[in-house]
């Protein structure tokens, strides 16, 4: 157990291994403060293998593969509501807000909706291009983009 001393709390860290790849990573939830928790609850927890904590890597894939069906159901509209509580979140996730290509940052769906608004500059997984009613298509599964 540690605290952090910014704030003279303790941080309960429990060191584990990610049962998708077997890498080891850090978690510390059980305080209330991990670096998953920027990730959007969009996972559904039907049995115990998925309450395993999982490196950044494969849970972002899992969150992604679960976003993409989210966004072939969702309108915009209600997709907005769903990101609107991790708007906060400044620090950006890779694999989840954006992924790199060719040495520049590709900004995902997720991304843009945290967001709430369109930037008007055209952005390859841009989920406001549509009337408000719409769904958002989806053009890259691994991405998470519409």
């Amino acid at each position: 157990m540690r605290y952090n001393g910014a704030i003279n709390q303790k941080l309960v860290v429990t060191m584990s291994h990610c049962p998708e790849c077997g890498d080891a990573l850090t978690c510390t939830a059980e305080s209330g403060n991990c670096w998953c928790m920027q990730f959007p609850n969009v996972l559904p927890v039907n049995d115990k293998a998925n309450l395993a904590c999982l490196c950044q890597t494969c849970l972002a894939k899992k969150v992604n593969a679960q976003l993409s069906e989210i966004y072939q159901t969702y309108t915009a509209n209600e997709l907005i509501r769903l990101a609107k509580p991790y708007a906060a979140n400044t620090q950006l996730v890779d694999g989840l807000d954006y992924t790199m290509e060719n040495g520049f940052m590709v900004f995902s769906a997720w991304y843009h909706l945290k967001r709430g608004t369109c930037c008007g500059n055209g952005c390859r997984h841009c989920p406001f291009g549509k009337s408000p009613d719409s769904l958002v298509d989806q053009e890259d599964p691994f991405n998470n983009v519409g």
